[in-house]
């Protein structure tokens, strides 16, 4: 089910719905997300089409008359792929692939597929198979349609409920044996985690595509694979980092998004649980991203999801380099919004009261890295010395005009 296909770029259209819960801001911040999930996955985006609804259609999700006006662009300009933003039941799908006839694909479907093209371990793949089929299961009636028109009657009974429930005993059978394949890996894994040592582990997290992986790069001097696209890291890396005469073990973790499917936050509880067992949290947020804010809150949540929300924590605001703003002009007497906030103004707002240390770097051209280096020292040796008081570790003040002049070397 996860064979490694190279994708030819074919063309989609994305669909989103206005709601009481989702205001037209909101929508464009989705749609974006959207079409930069669609670009990762391998898909041109054509035309977005959005629709105001108090609550999504239970039968096509959009409507009768926008799935017609989507059905009549599609078929002119030979679209291959209706994606939509949210995640559709089982009988919208169908519905919508008999209506337009043409591939259907929701935001969970998509990132599905994400996950399949990037993962390259035997673990991660397990874990995005097992996401894969719980996806599939309940969607298995759309795939027989070829038995539609088989009715009732004598010598008639049965032959397509057949085939769905031997291929739902199937995947039943294929989520098990999965499901007891990852319990194996993790003990294996959590073995490995005790065998570490008397060593402080901290962990990357943030928003997916916040550049975590770029930032392990530069402090553990690895070469973790790195990406201007979602999702570029699936498999958990860990590496040990120096700093100053302080070793701890760095690990970088799949990044987060928005509306992240249920299936994916279950079969990827074992490697969220590197997160969960970390002793420091190194939280990077893309200060460069309008939506920064956002982004924080989401990874806030999953967090708390597993249970992970309560431990210490480090922010790094990340691509100061690529930061910009819009300078209002003195006589410009129109309210101000986020986009007209310099980042010398964001970090006197709730950034400065934060109660976990706060720091903005570049992970890129290493801009502020001494500073956030300390930032990282100092936290480590508390939890160091909290944890293990007979170490043999002699703790010097960690000296910040060394450190400036070893990355200047480098």
């Amino acid at each position: 089910m996860l064979e490694k296909k190279e994708h030819n770029y074919e063309k989609a259209v994305l669909v989103g719905v206005v709601t009481q819960h989702q205001d037209e801001d909101k929508l464009q911040e989705y749609m974006d997300e959207l079409e930069f999930l669609a670009f990762t996955a391998g898909a041109t985006v054509n035309r977005r089409f959005t629709q105001k609804l108090t609550q999504p259609d239970s039968k096509t999700f959009i409507g009768s008359g926008k799935a017609q006006e989507i059905k009549e662009y599609v078929k002119e300009n030979e679209i291959g792929t209706v994606i939509f933003d949210d995640e559709l039941s089982p009988s919208q799908l169908k519905n919508l692939e008999r209506e337009m006839e043409v591939k259907i694909l929701d935001r969970t479907n998509l990132i599905l597929d994400i996950f399949a093209q990037r993962a390259t371990t035997s673990y991660a793949r397990t874990q995005v198979e097992l996401a894969q089929y719980q996806y599939l299961l309940p969607r298995l009636t759309r795939m027989w349609t070829h038995l539609e028109r088989q009715k009732g009657g004598i010598g008639m009974r049965g032959p397509g409920e057949t085939e769905i429930e031997t291929d739902r005993r199937i995947i039943r059978d294929r989520i098990s044996l999965l499901k007891d394949k990852l319990k194996t890996i993790d003990k294996q894994m959590a073995t490995q985690r005790n065998n570490r040592g008397k060593v402080v582990r901290a962990a990357l997290v943030g928003y997916t595509n916040v550049g975590k992986s770029t930032l392990m790069n530069a402090l553990s001097k690895s070469d973790v694979f790195a990406e201007n696209k979602l999702f570029a890291t699936l498999d958990t890396t860990v590496r040990k980092v120096v700093i100053g005469n302080l070793p701890f073990l760095l690990t970088d973790t799949v990044g987060f998004i928005r509306k992240l499917p249920t299936q994916l936050v279950e079969s990827f509880k074992s490697t969220l649980d590197e997160v969960r067992e970390a002793d420091l949290l190194i939280h990077v947020v893309d200060i460069s991203h309008e939506s920064f804010e956002d982004h924080i809150d989401s990874v806030n949540q999953i967090l708390m999801e597993i249970n992970a929300h309560q431990k210490p924590m480090i922010m790094v605001f990340n691509k100061i380099d690529d930061f910009s703003y819009e300078k209002k002009d003195e006589d410009d007497l129109t309210p101000s919004t986020k986009k007209n906030i310099s980042l010398e103004e964001w970090t006197k707002t709730w950034m400065a009261k934060s109660k976990y240390p706060t720091v903005f770097i570049s992970a890129l051209t290493k801009e502020n890295f001494p500073e956030m280096k300390k930032m990282i020292y100092d936290e480590v040796m508390k939890i160091h010395i909290s944890r293990f008081p007979y170490n043999d570790f002699l703790f010097e003040y960690f000296d910040n005009d060394d450190e400036e002049e070893n990355t200047e070397k480098e």
